[in-house]
């Protein structure tokens, strides 16, 4: 079975996405835990932090993507240039395939391929070894009318891995060919490798605290991954309130691509900062359970009766 229509698209291995990934995992393990002291692990969680959270988190998927603030041409141009650092790719080809993905799981014929009925190994090939080129742009919709237009972007997207070869030499010329390996190839694949799991698991696994109604997939929230992926993890929030910059809504829900966002707003870097009101969370949640409660219910097939002993 094809993971998609061809009137969808088309689905094939990614030598290019294999080799980086593999590229970088290997000499990471290799010779990065090697090198790995008290100065590389520092820098490698600033340049997670910078990368992850405000580069790919708060620049390019609440900003870029979902617009879920007001930021000047700089401060939208320094994030998203901190997401390419991230060594995850090009910012324009992340976007698109987001639109995409959110296209097809919002609805109830979407393609195996975007769905999650299948397990862990399988997405790890799928997902980091493979690449979707859609037939026609209908996803594209969903983006912002000038994210595929705006020239700081398109430069990034043709340049991406260069601006990520720079950083290794100034992590090398700054601390050693060693470190290198540590604080850009494990980092790159680890980042890699986080956000793929994560985004598994935010599907597959986890609390669904909220039904978008007509989608295949809602996503799910796992308390550990949100955390620790910036607020990425509450996906299932996100599914439900995408033109909220907040992911985390309950008071144990920490999510830190949030945190930055108020203390970019209190600086003056953003504004009109979208967050979704208490009262309307609340009566989404009173939905769901209302649909979760009159949902029919299977009922237990009858267990055969035991057949009786007869005497002698």
């Amino acid at each position: 079975m094809s993971l998609v229509p061809p009137e969808v698209g088309r689905v094939s291995f990614s030598p290019r996405r294999a080799l980086w990934l593999w590229g970088m995992l290997v000499p990471g393990l290799a010779f990065g835990v090697r090198a790995l002291d008290g100065t590389t692990l520092a820098v490698s969680l600033a340049l997670t932090f910078a990368t992850l959270c405000l580069g790919h988190s708060v620049g390019l998927h609440r900003g870029v993507i979902h617009r879920t603030y007001r930021a000047s041409p700089l401060v939208r141009g320094v994030l998203v240039y901190l997401f390419v650092l991230s060594g995850l790719g090009g910012p324009l080809s992340w976007a698109r395939l987001h639109a995409t993905r959110d296209y097809w799981q919002n609805r109830a014929d979407c393609p195996r391929y975007f769905a999650y009925g299948h397990g862990l190994a399988r997405d790890f090939v799928w997902n980091l070894h493979m690449k979707f080129e859609p037939a026609d742009a209908r996803a594209d919709a969903k983006l912002h009318p000038d994210v595929l237009r705006d020239p700081w972007l398109r430069f990034l997207e043709k340049t991406w891995p260069i601006h990520v070869g720079l950083l290794a030499v100034v992590v090398g010329l700054a601390l050693g060919p060693a470190a290198v390996a540590t604080c850009v190839c494990a980092r790159t694949a680890a980042g890699i490798l986080g956000h793929w799991f994560v985004g598994y698991a935010a599907h597959a696994w986890g609390e669904r605290r909220y039904v978008v109604p007509g989608a295949k997939e809602s996503g799910t929230n796992v308390w550990i991954l949100g955390v620790v992926s910036f607020g990425e993890g509450f996906h299932n929030n996100h599914h439900r309130f995408s033109g909220s910059a907040r992911m985390g809504l309950a008071w144990h829900e920490v999510d830190l691509g949030w945190l930055s966002l108020r203390a970019m707003a209190a600086l003056g870097l953003v504004s009109d900062v979208a967050e979704v009101a208490p009262d309307e969370a609340h009566a989404a949640r009173t939905r769901a359970r209302a649909r979760r409660r009159s949902a029919p219910r299977r009922r237990a097939a009858p267990r055969p009766a035991k057949p009786r002993s007869r005497s002698a």
